[in-house]
């Protein structure tokens, strides 16, 4: 089936999207050689070029439009988006440049530390996988572009307290914890959505039939008969809820661990 979409033409790599992620490579690197004597071989450059490989990974290439075969593919796909790509590009942009680059004044600091993106990312990440929703964003591409671009914007907001590039910006370690903390409880409600309605009528839920049949494949594509279960099953759904909660858990401590081991002077 794979092969199938694939001579169809409803996987392809996006060129254009790859290269404009060579050129913000290039201008990292020229950037990172002008204000900072970090090598492109060392953790921090690294990382900010993993975020970019993660980030085209899972929307330009034929990945992307696998996951919207299925419930749990796609909530891994979203994960990555949003809670694995944008701390490790953060992580990945070191303070010194980041100063010299976007000068900020210190007054405002404390703009920086607003849970305002994350309220919104909550609310608008729960509101997309309403069907009523969903339904009108996948009649029109550029209104569902539009949306996940705006969700992505967010995903940095709601990350920036925690792995801001300019540490002064950052919450305290207690701040923090009671910050990932308070994340998760906003994020749960969209989880419990796969899982609670995976109770309710298993695979033939309407609300959670919609979230596939609609997403991003050509409609002549019928994601329940391309992949066998225990896809677009209620297990898969349960799956789909289960997911999102562990990638978000996993993005937290793995931007607690890599934030440990990258000392910046400030």
């Amino acid at each position: 089936m794979y092969y199938e979409l694939l001579l169809q033409g409803q996987l392809v790599w996006n060129t254009q999207l790859l290269a404009g992620m060579v050129c913000l490579a290039i201008l990292y690197a020229f950037l990172l050689k002008r204000f900072t004597n970090i090598k492109l071989y060392q953790i921090q450059s690294l990382l900010f070029f993993l975020g970019l490989g993660l980030l085209y990974v899972t929307i330009g290439s034929p990945l992307a439009s696998i996951s919207h075969l299925s419930f749990s593919l796609h909530m891994i796909q979203m994960s990555i988006l949003y809670f694995i790509v944008p701390p490790i590009i953060l992580l990945g942009i070191p303070y010194s440049m980041f100063n010299q680059v976007i000068k900020i004044p210190k007054a405002k600091w404390k703009i920086s530390q607003s849970k305002i993106p994350l309220y919104t990312f909550a609310v608008l990440f729960l509101i997309y996988h309403i069907p009523f929703v969903l339904n009108i964003l996948s009649q029109n591409v550029f209104m569902q572009n539009g949306y996940f671009l705006l969700l992505f914007i967010l995903s940095f907001g709601m990350w920036w307290p925690i792995v801001s590039p300019n540490l002064r910006q950052r919450l305290r370690k207690d701040d923090m914890k009671r910050y990932a903390f308070l994340s998760g409880l906003l994020l749960m409600p969209a989880c419990m959505l796969f899982i609670l309605t995976a109770f309710i009528d298993g695979g033939n839920n309407p609300l959670l039939n919609q979230l596939t049949a609609q997403l991003c494949m050509p409609a002549q594509s019928n994601s329940f008969t391309i992949l066998p279960p225990p896809f677009n099953t209620k297990f898969d759904q349960v799956m789909a809820g289960l997911f999102m909660l562990g990638l978000h858990k996993f993005g937290l401590v793995m931007t607690f661990k890599i934030e440990n081991k990258i000392q910046q002077p400030i």
